[in-house]
């Protein structure tokens, strides 16, 4: 089922245009009153925040495209001048247009929380003697503060110190405001979930379930804003700090993930694949994994346009499913660090695409590796032939998976790996590894991890790759624990590693696959000979062979330049060798329209 929370006609869109956050038009008294003054205007108004997930700030840049480069997801920068490679390459320009409408969207969207929240705090309809009409009024002043605090979130991992609009535009404000202190930022929207979420209602409560902020999201997005603003960040010197009080930010952490477990547990679903499919099918069920998606409406969203299982569609295609690509692939160092036996490498690691005769075949080799937990393919219906953009499919921006890891880190941060870590970690673990394995793979591992807090906290590190990857957050983890360019540097001299193995049949991978092998069985299903392991020769004459860690390389002595090139900057040839300079410069139509107010200084810009 989809959410119908972008088709609603959206009153406030007429009533705020403003060619940007910084000069928005005014708002009567009347207008304001009037919207909020009821539950069902109030909808409309709240749904207006909504707005800023269906374009392409969000739906193709933030969501996805803008959050390499990583140790398990990659693109080349390097080989173009455009907007994107700009990102992915960290030099981007002031006039980067990726850049700008992702700044737009986001003070966009918080523009049109601060009209909610200003609307509905000053309305009679919040403190209604009808105890429904009050209790849905707050939850949705709790959806707006909550949304406001995720677009922060992500305009100081981007920006750093930005401005902070916190007031509805009205004649007289201060339209023109300078940058503020990114973790004073943070402190505050934290605050102000923390101080609403108990007026909120759970999924199972509201209209659209997870296909809108509900309270589990927002206790879960206060410990994971929580943990940003206890992490390192940039300055503009190019030095990596946190702040004297990061533990208070581990313990707001802690007691926030501890609280949602306690009041609203829930077992992980057992089939890790599902959970990804029914965003393909357009089922979102409640009390389950995926605790808040964004709701994209069939013909918006492009999961499965630019993310997800290649599909090749066009003219020539004899199928209705449209095209598909990837613009963000997973290294083989990644596809191999999971264990062979982990259900969630298959899911997340795809080495199949689909091709114009709608038939599984091989990637071709190791650098095409695709997010797999997403297809157009995986539609129960295609959505025409000359399809791409549009899919519907729903973006995941939390899951409970990531309550209990926030959970194991939080707790082991403070107290080392007590017996409550190390069972929000078992738990992740229990499902990716069939119950007969549970003894090695779960108790005994998690035993042995357990031995120091560093260890724990490297194994959470680990986990939370192989449960999230291809999901683009490892950026923002990376960045927090200030481990960003000691991790991408790992990659490339493990890819080296693997691609000298592949040639020399020495070393520590040399068991690996330098060719592999595939074909479709009878009934014409895609399937591998070894995913894990070399093989002299196939069985027989049906298998397919396909170079893989030998196409590491170009020829006995040169790697291929992707391997070298993609993360140069974020390991020694930035502008600070060893530190990831992830900040970009403010957009140059933001600065213009500051009057002087702002300026992109520091971070050698």
């Amino acid at each position: 089922m989809k959410s119908k929370i972008f088709a609603i006609a959206v009153m406030l869109t007429s009533l705020t245009a403003c060619s940007d956050f910084l000069e928005p038009d005014s708002i009567s008294t009347f207008d304001t009153n009037y919207v909020f003054s009821n539950v069902d205007d109030t909808r409309r108004g709240v749904n207006a925040i909504y707005v800023q997930f269906g374009v392409d700030g969000f739906r193709s840049r933030l969501s996805n495209n803008m959050t390499g480069n990583t140790d398990i997801e990659r693109q080349s920068g390097w080989t173009s001048s455009g907007d994107r490679y700009q990102i992915w390459d960290l030099n981007a320009l002031a006039s980067n247009g990726d850049l700008r409408q992702f700044w737009n969207a986001a003070y966009t969207a918080i523009r049109d929380a601060n009209i909610a929240i200003d609307g509905i705090t000053n309305s009679e309809a919040l403190n209604s003697a009808d105890v429904l009409v009050s209790r849905k009024m707050y939850h949705m002043l709790g959806e707006a503060y909550t949304l406001r605090a995720f677009w922060y979130s992500m305009l100081t991992y981007y920006f750093g110190d930005v401005p902070n609009v916190r007031e509805a535009p009205k004649a007289g404000n201060d339209f023109f405001l300078p940058k503020e202190d990114r973790n004073v930022i943070l402190g505050q929207v934290i605050q102000d979930m923390i101080d609403i979420e108990e007026q909120m209602m759970w999924a199972d409560e509201t209209q659209y379930g997870i296909e809108s902020v509900n309270r589990e999201y927002t206790l879960a997005l206060i410990a994971r804003i929580a943990l940003q603003r206890g992490g390192y960040f940039l300055t503009p010197e190019l030095n990596m700090e946190r702040e004297s009080d990061y533990l208070d930010y581990y313990q707001i952490a802690k007691t926030y993930t501890q609280k949602l477990m306690t009041l609203k547990d829930r077992p992980l679903p057992e089939d890790f694949r599902q959970v990804f499919l029914n965003q393909c099918k357009f089922i979102s069920p409640v009390n389950e994994e995926i605790l808040f998606e964004v709701p994209f409406a069939l013909g918006n969203g492009d999961v499965g346009w630019n993310i997800g299982i290649t599909v090749q569609g066009g003219a020539t295609a004899t199928h209705d499913y449209g095209s598909g690509n990837n613009y963000m692939s997973i290294p083989p160092s990644f596809y191999f660090s999971y264990d062979n036996q982990d259900d969630r490498r298959d899911v997340t690691c795809a080495l199949y695409r689909v091709n114009t005769s709608f038939e599984e075949e091989f990637i071709q080799n190791s650098t095409n590796i695709a997010q797999g937990k997403w297809s157009r393919y995986f539609l129960e219906q295609g959505p025409g032939a000359s399809s791409a953009k549009g899919t519907g499919i729903n973006w995941p921006m939390m899951r409970y998976a990531d309550v209990l890891l926030m959970f194991a880190e939080a707790e082991n941060e403070l107290s080392g790996p007590t017996g409550d870590a190390q069972e929000a970690l078992k738990r992740v673990r229990r499902r990716a590894f069939d119950e007969a394995l549970w003894d090695q793979k779960v108790d005994a591992y998690v035993a042995e991890v357990s031995a120091s807090k560093e260890s724990f906290f490297n194994a959470i590190v680990d986990e939370r790759g192989w449960e999230f990857g291809g999901e683009m957050i490892r950026k923002y983890e990376l960045i927090r624990w200030n481990i960003y360019s000691e991790k991408v540097a790992e990659t490339v001299e493990t890819l080296k590693a693997m691609a000298d193995a592949a040639f020399t049949g020495t070393g520590e991978y040399s068991d690996l696959p330098d060719y592999m092998y595939w074909k479709r069985d009878e009934s014409g299903r895609f399937t591998l000979l070894n995913p894990d392991f070399k093989v002299a020769a196939p069985p027989d004459d049906t298998w397919n062979r396909e170079s893989f860690l030998l196409s590491l390389r170009s020829d006995v002595s040169t790697y291929q330049d992707w391997i070298v090139k993609d993360w140069r900057n974020y390991i020694s040839e930035g502008p600070k060798p060893g530190v990831v300079r992830y900040i970009f410069p403010i957009p140059q139509e933001a600065i213009t329209n500051s009057q002087g107010t702002l300026t992109n200084d520091g971070y050698q810009f």
